[in-house]
């Protein structure tokens, strides 16, 4: 399952939903501002404890990913531009954001069943490994796929 998400308001971001996380992909210069230039953001269904939806009114709206051990603003939508695991949104764009909150909602709640195995639990913290690696440019997008796919015997 792969299944991609365009926000192109208040900035442009592409976010990726395979069986396994969530890809964010930033573009243009409002995110620059805000963000910095991050790059892609790979975010496993385990890691992802909660997600916040906060509507569009008279200002954007955000979904906000709270991950295990991160470290997410707590100020509202000011904090929320600067968040990294936080997406805006305006209103044009808030059934998108509400279809991708329910898609990973529903995937950490699978989740959240303990792997059947120890080889599928160690197959996840190599994934994540890898996935730490290529965040620190050690290894390209190339190595990492090859190895996820070799890892998840696809």
């Amino acid at each position: 399952m792969t299944e991609i998400f365009e926000i192109k308001r208040p900035g442009k971001v592409i976010v990726e939903v395979t069986d396994f996380g969530i890809s964010i992909s930033r573009k243009g210069i409002i995110n620059a501002i805000n963000i910095g230039l991050t790059g892609e953001k790979t975010i496993p269904f385990s890691s992802i404890k909660a997600v916040q939806l906060k509507k569009a009114g008279l200002t954007n709206g955000y979904i906000q990913f709270s991950i295990l051990g991160g470290n997410e603003q707590k100020g509202g939508v000011i904090a929320a531009t600067k968040d990294e695991n936080t997406i805006m949104f305006s209103k044009k764009y808030e059934s998108v954001a509400m279809q991708l909150k329910s898609i990973v909602e529903s995937n950490i709640n699978s989740n959240l069943v303990a792997p059947k195995n120890k080889n599928q639990k160690e197959q996840l913290e190599q994934i994540q490994t890898l996935k730490t690696l290529l965040d620190s440019d050690i290894i390209t997008k190339e190595e990492f796929e090859q190895k996820k796919k070799q890892l998840l015997n696809l």
